[in-house]
């Protein structure tokens, strides 16, 4: 999905612009939710989406909450960055947005923490909707951030394995693996070089590659990254250290961080027609569900294969999870109009046949359990595989903070160091990260 590129170019001006709102916005929580949500009412919905086919989603699902609540009109402004979004709730007015989506998970914590968005869960409550066994366990937890719940799931993102079956055949493995030392070893094999460069290679594992990023890498670890008092756990918890682990082995099997690089290099960009998985150039490929679809689009001469992504070894028996991020909803703390936009909220977030509509225009995964069990959904079989990691219990996300993904920054610049051999002391690297982290947390404050 499109969407993704842009989720990944605003996520650190996202964490810059929100600095500026956690002391803008502190108080504004209290804003009333006064108004009467069955008067002729006016709201103003600002999204992110921009591209054809997903604009025209999201005006079919709000012509279905207007058909259901004829008195509340919704005013569509999309293709809104996260700046324009964040200006907009420091300053409030009649053409700020009463209800905001976001594709920056990592920022729940900025939206809670400075009351830019309100709390959602009284309205809930009130709803007498329960959020743990309504959305994903993962999804659930990456919508609030120290109780206060001022986000909620709006479509969701799972990540998987996509292989070439062609290349599997041809290589004589029979099925995907599983662990990560089935991983390396079929990677091995899938590897085909030719002088100083490859033919073919297995998996691209660098952090600089596409999607393969520190947090999706731990994803399958299950890892805690903050102990209970919030401090940063990244020195202690084991996870961290397989994790690092295991991709500084695929580098240096696969050829090691140089050749991989300069190999990269040549390789198209991950939203093009040439991505290195559409061509055949890289056998497997670490990506969300929308990469299907652009797989499909480019008529690839080789068969897809979609599984779960691997999981360490001694954790064998949860294989079938994996990482899960997403779009959020919230309502803005300045919105003279909470109660009404709470409806469109509940709607667009709550209500199976809007979510499964949703999902089939926009092409992601449901956001509510029962969505990902409609009979309703429509999607190409190997799809499913996304669906049953986003409803797998096991599954993982990264954590709310208070200053954002400021905290994954740091970790994935250690990744960086480690994988090309700047960084040689793992463990101190550990340290000195979880140091960083937890100072620039308390500066948050």
């Amino acid at each position: 999905m499109p969407g993704m590129s842009r989720k990944a170019a605003l996520a650190l001006a996202a964490t810059a612009s929100l600095t500026l709102l956690a002391t803008a916005c502190t108080g504004q929580s209290e804003s009333a939710a006064s108004d009467d949500a069955s008067k002729e009412t006016t709201l103003n919905f600002w999204h992110a989406w921009s591209a054809p086919g997903e604009v025209k989603a999201v005006k079919a699902l709000v012509a279905g909450f207007e058909k259901a609540h004829p008195n509340i009109h919704v005013n569509v402004v999309g293709n809104m960055t996260d700046d324009k979004i964040n200006q907009a709730l420091r300053t409030g007015g009649d053409k700020a947005p009463d209800v905001i989506s976001s594709f920056t998970t990592s920022n729940v914590g900025k939206f809670c923490s400075s009351g830019a968005l309100v709390d959602l869960n009284p309205y809930f409550k009130k709803a007498g909707i329960d959020p743990a066994t309504t959305f994903p366990k993962a999804m659930n937890e990456y919508t609030q951030f120290d109780g206060d719940r001022c986000a909620v799931p709006l479509l969701g993102d799972a990540y998987g394995l996509y292989y070439n079956k062609t290349a599997f055949e041809k290589a004589g493995i029979a099925s995907p693996p599983k662990t990560w030392s089935e991983f390396a070893a079929d990677a091995k094999k899938l590897t085909i070089t030719q002088g100083n460069t490859y033919k073919q290679l297995g998996f691209m594992p660098d952090y600089h590659g596409w999607e393969t990023t520190t947090e999706h890498y731990l994803g399958q670890f299950s890892p805690t990254y903050f102990d209970s008092s919030g401090k940063s756990n990244v020195a202690k918890d084991p996870a961290f250290t397989a994790a690092f682990t295991v991709q500084k082995k695929l580098v240096d099997e696969l050829g090691g961080y140089k050749k991989l690089e300069t190999y990269r290099a040549t390789l198209g960009d991950e939203w093009g027609p040439k991505h290195p998985f559409h061509t055949g150039q890289v056998a497997m490929q670490l990506d969300g569900e929308w990469r299907l679809g652009m797989a499909l689009d480019t008529k690839p001469k080789f068969e897809i294969g979609v599984a779960p992504l691997p999981v360490p070894d001694d954790q064998a028996d949860q294989y079938g999870k994996g990482y899960i991020t997403g779009t959020i909803a919230g309502i803005a703390a300045t919105s003279k109009k909470q109660n009404a936009a709470w409806e469109l909220v509940k709607y667009m977030t709550t209500d199976t046949d809007a979510v499964v509509n949703f999902s089939n225009g926009i092409h992601n995964v449901p956001s509510t359990l029962a969505a990902l069990k409609s009979p309703n959904l429509k999607y190409d079989p190997r799809f499913k595989t996304f669906l049953d990691i986003a409803a797998n219990p096991n599954s993982t996300t990264a954590p709310a903070s208070i200053n954002g993904g400021v905290y994954l920054t740091t970790i994935q610049q250690l990744g960086y160091d480690y994988e090309s051999g700047k960084l040689k002391d793992l463990k101190g690297g550990l340290a000195k990260a979880a140091q960083q982290i937890d100072t620039d947390i308390a500066q948050a404050k």
